[in-house]
């Protein structure tokens, strides 16, 4: 578009000009031309409308109409047109009022059409990536991105802050979000993908339809708390109409491929490997096909709101088809072992499942008849035919089931009946005593109660039943009143036998055999059909609350006796004297005549305690044998037990005490003391070495022969063996010290002190070895030495010498410690060194005496020597 120039010059000034006619008529005649040109372009502009529903058109239509608008308005600002303008304004001609108007019309347009171009170019980004972008997720990320910037438009632009322009855009936006998934969830491919795929692709498509909605709610949020004026409310028919019923159609469509899914992992290839006919397997998934093939070849869009009656047309009839073939399919693959509802049992339980999917299948139908355009189809044809196939598979399915039931119940139920109400494990003829585990157990067949419980169902289902299965059905409280004190009764029984020994089994032979008798009549006399089950019950538990009563009181009577057991068996006979002040200790023999004083109190406690038991072992007696001799027959295995377990605890009451008194030998901690004396010129023990063991041994010796204390029972009694006069001066007392001291276990403890006492005493002897270099003072032959110095008359510096030396000697010996504790001896060295002294002394004053008789005789030959001179 180009302005034409008028022909006419204008050099000289506006006034001169606007008053020459020539120059302005002929200015007049272009001005007239420029106003044409103007109010024809802008007219065409007004006409012009974006060439396409996307929000893309509309900008480029803002840039066009900028374009054109932005040339007209360049060439009005042009000198020469501007100083024509001027013209026809000084020469107050009218048209010049015109021209203006339409000027200022243009300016108005250019700077709405540059304002618009302007503002909708920063959204250009955007709603490129929501037309061209790659994925639903660039779509998803672009939606906040634009609205926000939307949001800036609407508050900085002079032009998109109305409503009248705003909605139209939001318009096409949401248009072209709606494209945009139209293309993604594409139904003519979507069905030839996988499954996974297709539900993340209509998944994705739904998420970013209803994000669209929610970022616009959030963005009309944001522009209130912006503090703006001008708010959002718009129309949200106008804006979200169309996508939200696209929401809908793709959760109708993500719902068709999830039941396909499910349909098609029904068939999953181990079905297809197990099933005895792999083909019906192939003829579901070909039916499963034929279900979905119409989604495929849909002849409209089923987006649009238009055609939402045919695709509501569509969807219900893949609803009913569904329906349909998932019945079939549920009751194909289930036909072996149907489910069943909670506590419904395995018969009842199956037709009544079968009896279900019939129902829901019967419902289908009869919607599906209200249709008449749905079952006039061609469709609708092939779902009635199958639904008549399937309700026939189910109804022979039902009658097989039954039959097969009520053939079993008659020949099973009166066998079942004619069992014995327990039967027993490990039962012999051997008498009871010797089979500790022998268990009864209950003989009643859960096939009754499953029969009971199918009865029960299968008259609720109105199937009639055999008459004795329905006498039965009545009877099971009776029957489970049975079971359940049965289950009691042996509970109790098993119990009481677990809780008796070998020992008390014997005992309580006579009971425990009268109860078994009683109990063996349920195994072979009493049935299911007996009258005298409740009496049987009664007696057997009347009998086991007798025999309870007694084994709790000879286990009362027990527990008395183990008690006395357990406080002999931890009896101390090895108590030691505590040292007076902490370094005063008895002597050995002391220590061990104070041991032997305690164990003779000890014992004396001992037998007193060993005497009481016979008198309970009595009073057993009296319960179980209704006599107090001492000596029934009945209790002769159950006096040996007791004799036994006093054995036991006579043998373990002396290796403690042996134990605990050779713990006590290496312990390092000093119980008794020994001195050490010189005795005939020799470094000694006192007592010596062999005394000690001696009295170790004595002690250990008294520590067995406190079971001669104990005396033995006569054979089959508790009573005490009377002493037995073999000879006439000899006397012989059984008692357990002849067994128990052959005990190898005692043996070996005898033997292991023994040797204990015998390294101690060696390695203190070892000690007392260095004492030995002080010998010559008592080995020497004193006479013989000072002859010899006598004789040889040395000089005063060989006494010095010789003094010196055994005056160290009497020092040394008081700087030696005089105490040795070595395990539980300590050695008393005082004695020892006193002796060395005394010897060392002895030599000082016969040596001194030697010097002086010496020193002596030389004075006087010095006299006589001066007289004669």
């Amino acid at each position: 578009l180009k302005l034409e120039m008028p022909t006419v010059n204008l050099d000289r000034e506006v006034s001169v000009l606007a008053t020459v006619p020539v120059v302005f008529q002929s200015l007049k005649r272009c001005a007239v031309t420029w106003q044409k040109l103007i109010s024809t372009v802008l007219e065409e502009q007004l006409k012009k409308v974006p060439q396409g529903n996307g929000p893309l058109a509309e900008i480029d239509l803002w840039r066009e109409k900028n374009a054109t608008l932005s040339a007209l308005t360049e060439q009005i600002k042009h000198p020469e047109v501007q100083k024509v303008l001027e013209i026809l304004q000084k020469a107050e001609s009218k048209f010049s009022g015109d021209l203006q108007i339409v000027l200022s019309d243009l300016k108005k347009h250019h700077m709405e059409a540059q304002d618009s171009a302007k503002f909708l170019s920063t959204l250009e980004r955007h709603l490129k990536n929501l037309s061209t972008g790659t994925g639903v997720d660039v779509i998803s990320n672009t939606i906040p991105s634009l609205l926000n910037a939307l949001r800036l438009v609407w508050i900085m632009s002079r032009c998109y802050n109305k409503d009248e322009r705003m909605v139209p855009f939001l318009e096409r936006v949401s248009w072209e979000i709606s494209a945009r998934v139209r293309r993604v969830v594409d139904l003519q491919t979507l069905f030839k993908q996988d499954i996974a795929a297709a539900k993340k692709k209509i998944t994705e498509a739904k998420n970013t339809l209803e994000q669209w909605k929610k970022c616009y709610f959030t963005t009309c949020i944001q522009v209130e708390e912006s503090g703006s004026k001008r708010y959002w409310k718009f129309d949200v028919k106008r804006l979200f109409e169309k996508t939200d019923y696209m929401v809908l159609i793709c959760q109708d469509l993500y719902d068709i491929f999830q039941v396909t899914e499910e349909l098609y992992n029904i068939f999953i290839p181990e079905l297809t490997t197990v099933t005895e006919n792999p083909k019906a397997i192939d003829e579901l998934r070909r039916e499963v096909n034929i279900i979905i093939s119409p989604m495929e070849d849909l002849t409209f869009d089923p987006f649009s709101m238009e055609t939402a009656r045919d695709w509501a047309f569509v969807l219900e009839e893949f609803r009913e088809d569904v329906i349909v073939e998932i019945v079939k399919q549920i009751f194909v693959q289930n036909l072996k072992d149907p489910p069943r509802f909670k506590n419904h049992p395995p018969v009842a339980g199956a037709i009544s499942w079968c009896r279900s999917l019939s129902q829901r299948i019967q419902h289908t139908i009869t919607r599906f008849q209200e249709e008449e355009e749905l079952l006039a189809s061609e469709r609708g044809k092939e779902v009635k035919q199958i639904y008549l196939q399937v309700v026939k598979k189910m109804e022979e399915y039902e009658t097989q089931k039954y039959r097969q039931w009520r053939e079993r119940t008659e020949h099973v139920l009166p066998l079942l009946l004619k069992d014995t109400l327990l039967t027993v494990t490990l039962a012999t003829e051997e008498p009871v005593t010797t089979k500790k585990s022998v268990c009864f157990t209950l003989n009643f067949s859960p096939e009754i109660l499953e029969i009971i419980t199918e009865t029960k169902y299968m008259e609720q289902l109105e199937l009639p039943v055999p008459e004795m299965a329905r006498y039965v059905a009545l009877q099971e409280d009776k029957y489970l009143g049975y079971t359940d004190k049965l289950k009691a009764m042996l509970d109790r029984y098993h119990k009481l036998m677990e809780m008796m020994n070998e020992a008390e089994i014997k005992l309580l032979d006579q009971y425990v055999q009268e109860l078994w008798r009683i109990l063996k009549s349920g195994q072979k006399r009493f049935t299911w059909k007996s009258v005298g089950i409740g009496e049987f019950i009664l007696q057997c538990t009347q009998t086991i609350g007798k025999l309870e009563l007694l084994v709790h009181q000879v286990h009362n009577i027990s527990e008395d006796i183990s008690s006395k057991l357990q406080s002999i068996e931890s009896t101390n006979l090895f108590k030691f004297p505590h040292s007076k002040n902490g370094d005063k200790h008895p002597g050995a023999k002391e220590f061990f005549d104070y041991v032997k004083c305690e164990q003779a109190k000890e014992v004396e406690q001992l037998v007193r305690k060993y005497s009481a038991i016979p008198q309970l072992l009595i009073e057993v007696e009296r319960r179980v044998a209704s006599t107090n001799s001492g000596k029934s027959p009945k209790l002769a295995s159950y006096y040996a037990y007791w004799e036994n377990r006093i054995y036991q605890v006579l043998t373990q009451l002396i290796v403690k005490n042996l134990q605990a008194f050779n713990a006590t030998i290496v312990a390092n901690v000093p119980l008794l003391q020994i001195e050490v004396v010189l005795s005939d010129c020799e470094i000694t023990l006192k007592p010596n070495a062999s005394e000690i063991e001696k009295m170790t041994a004595r002690s250990i010796q008294d520590c067995v022969e406190v079971t001669k204390h104990f005396i033995r029972w006569m054979h089959g009694t508790c009573i005490e063996c009377p002493p037995q006069h073999v000879k006439a001066d000899e006397v012989v007392t059984f008692s357990f010290y002849r067994d128990v001291s052959q005990s190898p276990l005692i043996i070996e403890q005898s033997v292991l002190i023994t040797q204990n006492v015998h390294k101690l005493l060696a390695s203190l002897n070892k000690f007392l070895n260095q004492w030995k270099r002080y010998d010559l003072l008592w080995k020497s032959d004193k006479g013989a030495v000072l002859g010899h110095l006598a004789a040889e008359k040395p000089a005063c510096v060989i006494f010095d010498e010789q003094l010196q030396f055994y005056m160290k000697v009497s020092q040394e010996v008081t700087q030696r410690p005089l105490i040795k504790d070595e395990q539980f001896i300590r050695l008393q060295l005082a004695p020892l060194a006193s002796a060395v002294q005394e010897n060392a002394k002895s030599w000082v004053m016969s040596l001194g005496k030697l010097l002086n008789e010496l020193v002596r005789e030389q004075l006087f030959s010095l006299q006589d020597e001066i007289r004669v001179g």
